[in-house]
């Protein structure tokens, strides 16, 4: 089997794509050398691909609602309203923190929230979600919002009666600068019939992540993994993104995947079914990493950049990650309530000298970009 790995990994360094057969070989790799030959290629793709630098972001999570009307098993963030723990943050408290993130240094508020029916101005649930752009950028016209979901934009649209490209329209035309690509989870529908049931569907997903693009909106690109999902279904999660990220190139559209980001599941504090089912409460490193790899390999013609997860996998897994194909370390977050409240070991801030002295150990440059990977210089934070 060796020989077998040997050889995709050949192909791969030489600028060729992976097939999906090729990445199920290598993502079922158990011998040691063969799996220390898969870190080795990926670590090299990226040195090709993106240099040595790592670059890192500050940012500000704001999780505006954890009122939601859906029932994903993998979730302990949301709560119904009236539930003691349930919070929707009003425009005051939304600028508190933007301007606290902006005092911190941030260049950067990433924003979203449960899918809460009452988040609607005169009847409309658009009107609520502009109101929470406009609400950050009249004051910091500088800051890149980058800002709810394609299950977000399907909300807003079933709510209101109108298109994913009207929706996406509006929310750029009023200052969206990007959209994250989470509830992605697997782009698998046999999965998320068992994952996230009420959520929209693989097809619905790439249907908005494309119609942004073509708009002109970058997107990011996640996977949620480490549970249900078997090696077949990881590759085609990543066949599906590669293609999405090949038509945006190919018909010109100046919207495209700017990264891309293993979420690892963490259990502990997930719904009791799910939990009994994966069996455990905190990611498999040594899966996560392997899985890392696969993706640098699979993708790195097509999503150069490639972030793990320090608050699933803690800052010391994520700086392991760097030397499985990773080359960013993600934002400083200030505050992050949807992973913690599943119960991750990694934190919910991180401040920007502690990333910096965490990249240093591994003896590589970093420097600090925005959310599209400029480089930031103190020019540019004028």
């Amino acid at each position: 089997m060796t020989q077998v790995v040997d050889k995709i990994l050949e192909r791969a360094l030489v600028g060729y794509d992976l097939s999906p057969a090729e990445g199920v070989v290598l993502l079922q790799q158990t011998d040691p050398e063969a799996i220390a030959t898969i870190k080795a290629t990926a670590d090299q793709l990226r040195q090709q691909q993106v240099g040595d630098t790592v670059t890192y972001v500050i940012n500000r999570n704001i999780n505006f609602t954890n009122i939601c009307e859906q029932h994903c098993s993998f979730c302990a963030f949301r709560r119904d309203d009236g539930d003691q723990q349930a919070y929707w943050l009003d425009w005051a408290q939304i600028l508190e923190k933007t301007t606290d993130a902006v005092n911190r240094g941030a260049t950067e508020i990433c924003m979203q929230g449960g899918l809460n029916p009452q988040a609607q101005i005169h009847g409309r649930s658009l009107t609520y979600y502009l109101k929470l752009v406009e609400t950050i950028k009249q004051e910091f016209p500088h800051i890149h919002l980058h800002a709810f979901s394609p299950q977000e934009v399907q909300f807003i649209a079933r709510m209101d009666g109108i298109s994913y490209g009207q929706v996406i329209e509006a929310l750029r035309d009023a200052g969206l600068g990007s959209m994250p690509g989470t509830a992605a989870e697997v782009l698998d529908d046999e999965v998320r019939k068992i994952l996230c049931p009420e959520k929209i569907n693989t097809g619905t997903w790439l249907e908005i992540v494309g119609t942004a693009h073509k708009l002109g909106l970058p997107t990011t690109s996640t996977m949620l993994s480490g549970h249900i999902e078997t090696p077949a279904q990881q590759i085609d999660h990543l066949v599906k993104l590669r293609s999405l990220q090949q038509q945006a190139l190919e018909k010109g559209y100046s919207g495209r995947i700017t990264e891309f980001i293993l979420l690892p599941f963490v259990g502990q504090e997930a719904p009791k079914p799910l939990r009994r089912r994966v069996g455990r409460d905190q990611p498999v490193l040594a899966d996560a990493l392997l899985l890392t790899a696969v993706a640098r390999i699979f993708l790195g013609n097509w999503i150069a950049n490639h972030q793990p997860s320090w608050v699933k996998l803690g800052l010391e897994g994520a700086i392991t990650a760097l030397e499985w194909g990773c080359n960013d370390i993600g934002g400083t977050l200030m505050e992050e309530h949807i992973t913690n409240m599943a119960g991750a070991v990694g934190g919910t801030c991180m401040e920007v000298e502690t990333l910096q002295q965490a990249i240093a150990t591994l003896k590589r440059p970093y420097h600090q970009r925005d959310t599209l990977y400029q480089p930031i210089t103190s020019h540019s934070l004028v």
